[in-house]
């Protein structure tokens, strides 16, 4: 499709303006949604190597913006799990389709809305982390990141019962996806996903993701922590459903 084309266009900047609010905290996991939506105009492959530098942009953004609002005690037990997911990733990427992907990261997502439902997970709300699910998730968010960038609702299933502040909590995911999206850049090199071309679309979406940043960074400083966490969960709840229903019909249907 020519770069040109104004639905190429339009899907392209609607695609990374979400990803750069979702960079700044405000939509949650919704930015992983980068990837499908640009999957409706190339390969999805390319939509994942195109979109990394894009990412690493916003992020080098939110991390300056929220340095100082950063939970380090949640990414000291999420990063090292992070890391062999990365690497888990980097070994079967040739194996695993994008829509296996899709369909078991929107059936987590599903079952971790209807845990957030369950009487039980107001009495496990505000209690400390735990290490070992921190690592598991950390892993899941680090695996699920390589292959489509979609490591938003592994994070969240970790991070959100703990009801972090707004700001704390966009802190600590800009600076987690930095060092995960830092460390794809030699494997998405060897795979050919930064190809001259690829990078080529990368440096035009940049400067649109980095509008979506600022404008996310504005608007989750002024937003209440009850109203942002409401958004949070029912955003992750339809784009869970909306993973099962894209990665059911790749796996099972073939479309």
């Amino acid at each position: 499709m020519p770069i040109f084309d104004p639905y190429f266009v339009t899907i392209a900047v609607i695609a990374v303006l979400i990803v750069g609010l979702s960079k700044a905290g405000l939509l949650g996991s919704l930015g992983m949604v980068g990837v499908p939506l640009l999957s409706l105009i190339m390969p999805a492959r390319d939509a994942a190597g195109v979109m990394l530098p894009v990412l690493l942009a916003m992020d080098a953004i939110a991390v300056y913006a929220y340095r100082k609002e950063v939970d380090w005690r949640v990414l000291r037990m999420m990063l090292p799990g992070a890391a062999v997911g990365t690497i888990v990733g980097w070994v079967l990427w040739a194996f695993v389709s994008d829509a296996a992907v899709l369909l078991f990261v929107g059936v987590i997502t599903l079952l971790f809305i209807l845990d957030a439902l369950l009487p039980i997970r107001k009495k496990l709300e505000g209690l400390p982390p735990s290490k070992p699910w921190g690592i598991f998730w950390g892993s899941f968010a680090g695996f699920t990141s390589f292959i489509s960038h979609t490591g938003g609702p592994p994070f969240q299933i970790y991070v959100l019962p703990q009801r972090l502040p707004p700001a704390i909590y966009a802190g600590t995911s800009a600076v987690f996806f930095a060092i995960v999206n830092t460390s794809k850049l030699i494997p998405y090199f060897f795979l050919g996903q930064l190809n001259v071309h690829n990078l080529q679309l990368s440096a035009m979406f940049i400067p649109v993701g980095i509008v979506g940043v600022f404008a996310g960074i504005f608007l989750v400083r002024r937003i209440s922590m009850k109203l942002f966490y409401r958004i949070a969960y029912w955003l992750v709840f339809l784009l869970a459903l909306k993973l099962v229903w894209d990665g059911f019909r790749g796996v099972f249907l073939g479309l």
